[in-house]
């Protein structure tokens, strides 16, 4: 019986063990996948990734993410008119689809009525 305790107590340490490992990759690739502390993401790879986008889609980086649901990077163009377009593309930095982004950009709300012929 002190051998079959011991076993589920070897067990249980290896299980915690790798639970922690787990978090700790995962905590890893979210502040660490090229993320800087504003949110953009940084990085050579990135920096290919936004070349391809802004050949699908005249206009100007926005918004980056790395690891989005979409695919292995989201980059955000935002045309010359004022609208947004999301250009997502796999880790070979071929493109999966480019799509209109219907949120508004953040903090540039009076930005946008200027552009939409105010003035």
């Amino acid at each position: 019986m002190n051998a079959r305790a011991m076993n589920a107590k070897t067990l249980l340490a290896a299980a915690a063990a790798a639970v922690l490992l787990l978090l700790g990759a995962g905590v890893a690739y979210a502040t660490g996948s090229g993320g800087d502390p504003s949110g953009q993401a940084s990085g050579s790879n990135l920096d290919k990734a936004k070349s391809v986008a802004l050949q699908q889609v005249n206009g100007r980086v926005t918004g980056s993410e790395v690891g989005d649901e979409e695919g292995a990077y989201q980059i955000e163009v935002t045309k010359d008119d004022g609208t947004q377009v999301d250009v997502n593309l796999d880790k070979n930095f071929n493109v999966i689809n480019a799509q209109a982004d219907h949120e508004g950009p953040e903090g540039q709300d009076g930005q946008d009525a200027a552009n939409d012929g105010g003035g």
